[in-house]
C-alpha cells in the first residue's frame, strides 16, 4: 500500500495519518503481540505519535475484550481489550475505533497500545 497522508483541520486538534512502511514491534510479558510494517501512525494535537495496527497483525488470542468504553469527538466511540496474560498493566492496554469518525476511517478496526503497558519498539 502506497504511503498516504491525511492532515484533518482543527484549530487546535489537528490530527495526521501516516503509512509510513516503519517496522513496529509489540510486546508484553514476553509475548510477541505485533510483528508489523502495516501500522498507520496518528499524530494527534501535541500528543506523542500513536501506532494503529491492522488486527491481522495482532495475535487476537493474547486479548479479551473488556467491557469499558469510552467516546473521543475527533475520532468517536472507543472499545477496549485486555491483555489477558498480563492482569496487572493489561487491562483496558488496548483500544480500538470500529466505527470512527469519517474523518479517520483509516483507523477503522485498527488497535492501538498503550505505551506504559507494553513495550513498543519502531525501526
Amino acid at each position: 500500500m502506497p504511503e498516504r497522508t491525511v492532515r484533518i483541520p482543527g484549530p487546535d486538534h489537528p490530527i495526521t495519518l501516516t503509512r509510513e512502511g516503519q517496522h513496529v514491534l509489540i510486546k508484553a510479558l514476553g509475548h510477541t503481540l505485533v510483528d508489523t510494517r502495516n501500522a498507520i501512525t496518528l499524530r494527534e494535537a501535541s500528543y506523542p505519535p500513536v501506532y494503529y495496527i491492522p488486527r491481522e497483525d495482532v495475535d487476537m488470542g493474547l486479548l479479551a475484550r473488556s467491557s469499558h468504553e469510552t467516546w473521543c469527538p475527533y475520532k468517536g466511540e472507543c472499545h477496549y481489550y485486555n491483555i489477558a496474560a498480563d492482569a496487572e498493566r493489561g487491562l483496558n492496554a488496548v483500544w480500538t475505533y470500529e466505527t470512527p469518525h469519517d474523518a479517520v476511517a483509516d483507523i477503522k478496526g485498527y488497535l492501538a497500545f498503550y505505551p506504559d503497558r507494553v513495550n513498543i519498539q519502531v525501526s
